[in-house]
């Protein structure tokens, strides 16, 4: 078990980083606006949610990091020690996606429901959740294969 949780989390580590490019690309392109991950943070620092903080930008970062591990952590515990293939994986990170950002982020009045936010964000989160999965698995997959070796 402890196995499956580190692997799971450094896999989850690596596809944050995956992630996180598209959004980083998806800004360039000027289409996300604010990053979630950014807006999640300030609305958990103290003082009111929808003004800006100091040090809300790495919060930001360091917490998109620790979900990512976490979820990566408990994808790799399901799938206990077995090699998911890709289309589990992207229907994990679409899950991710639906979960948080149709559900706990818009409850806590962080940002709209997918069908009321920026729809150029949309874009770019459901393919940086997309990519998430595919790294996550490509990552696992590549971890237990040189586990084995």
């Amino acid at each position: 078990m402890m196995r499956n949780l580190v692997q799971g989390a450094v896999s989850g580590v690596l596809a944050t980083a995956a992630m996180s490019a598209v959004m980083l690309a998806g800004d360039r392109a000027g289409l996300m606006g604010e990053h979630p991950p950014k807006r999640i943070a300030r609305a958990a620092l103290p003082g009111p949610k929808h003004r800006p903080k100091t040090g809300e930008g790495v919060l930001g970062a360091v917490a998109h990091f620790g979900f990512g591990a976490s979820c990566g952590a408990l994808f790799a515990v399901v799938v206990d020690g077995r090699r998911p293939r890709l289309p589990l994986g992207v229907v994990y990170g679409l899950a991710i996606w639906a979960v948080s950002y149709q559900g706990w982020v818009p409850g806590l009045g962080i940002l709209p429901p997918i069908h009321r936010d920026r729809p150029g964000r949309q874009t770019v989160m459901a393919a940086g959740h997309t990519v998430y999965g595919t790294a996550l698995v490509l990552a696992l997959n590549r971890l237990r294969r040189d586990d084995r070796v």
